[in-house]
């Protein structure tokens, strides 16, 4: 049997994980999405690259090829990472400014990563902090999209991993694609000549990320309880600040990562 454990992601900028910038012009750098619910994703490969490199830095070579496996991946890791999938996506509203949204499909995967004891909101219920408007004595929230009923407040506290009940509202797996699309960070970006300030020809491409502020959750397993507890990759403290994804270099990527082990 697998030893348990998890992580919490906290964007604290603009997360890319997905297409490189590459030189086509017109390229759009999507970030990499799941399957059924379109939301940000980010691969395990991604996170177990990462933390490798950490160690690589920190504690050497073999440390590294020991926790993760060697760089060809021919050994077995004794850590293994799965996705991480949002679990509260910030958008923007007005009057509230910003309001934490997701969806049954999230908090399920959330719950059985987790393992937390608290059914899951029924769709269209908010947290207990959130301040909707009254619109014809119905509580009201206006996306960009329009309307959104809220049918009924309830304690979010369980959903939450730091125990903050942030403003938030639970909306259909069919609804949280579009509302996820809404959300997104996006820039253009331009490429310059290498010997004057002007754009080059074909320069021009765009690129989207999770906004700062957004809340994943990943699991993380273990062969046995000993490497769980031998495993101490921020030096025996349980949270640490860390670059993920690509785009470093222009201050993507900033990110909070919490262990449950």
């Amino acid at each position: 049997m697998y030893h348990k454990a998890y992580g919490i992601i906290e964007t604290l900028a603009p997360l890319h994980v997905g297409a490189t910038a590459g030189e086509e012009s017109g390229n759009l750098n999507l970030i990499f999405r799941d399957q059924f619910t379109q939301t940000g994703i980010i691969p395990g490969s991604s996170i177990r690259g990462r933390f490798r490199s950490e160690t690589y830095l920190e504690q050497g070579e073999e440390a590294a090829n020991d926790w993760y496996g060697n760089e060809s991946e021919t050994t077995e890791s004794k850590v293994k990472f799965e996705y991480a999938s949002i679990v509260w996506l910030p958008v923007f509203c007005p009057g509230q400014p910003v309001v934490w949204v997701s969806c049954p499909r999230l908090l399920k995967r959330y719950q059985r990563i987790t393992g937390v004891n608290a059914t899951i909101p029924e769709l269209y219920t908010g947290s207990q902090t959130l301040q909707a408007l009254t619109v014809e004595g119905k509580s009201m929230l206006f996306f960009n999209f329009g309307f959104l009923s809220v049918e009924k407040t309830e304690d979010f506290t369980p959903w939450f991993p730091d125990g903050e009940q942030l403003a938030a509202v639970v909306v259909g797996d069919d609804e949280i694609a579009m509302i996820h699309d809404m959300a997104l960070y996006r820039q253009s970006r331009v490429r310059l000549e290498k010997d004057q300030k002007k754009v080059d020809t074909g320069g021009f491409f765009n690129t989207e990320a999770l906004p700062e502020g957004t809340i994943l959750i990943f699991a993380i397993a273990f062969k046995n309880q000993e490497d769980a507890e031998k495993w101490q990759p921020f030096n025996a403290k349980n949270s640490n600040e860390m670059y993920l994804g690509g785009l470093e270099s222009i201050g993507f990527g900033h990110c909070k990562i919490s262990l449950n082990l």
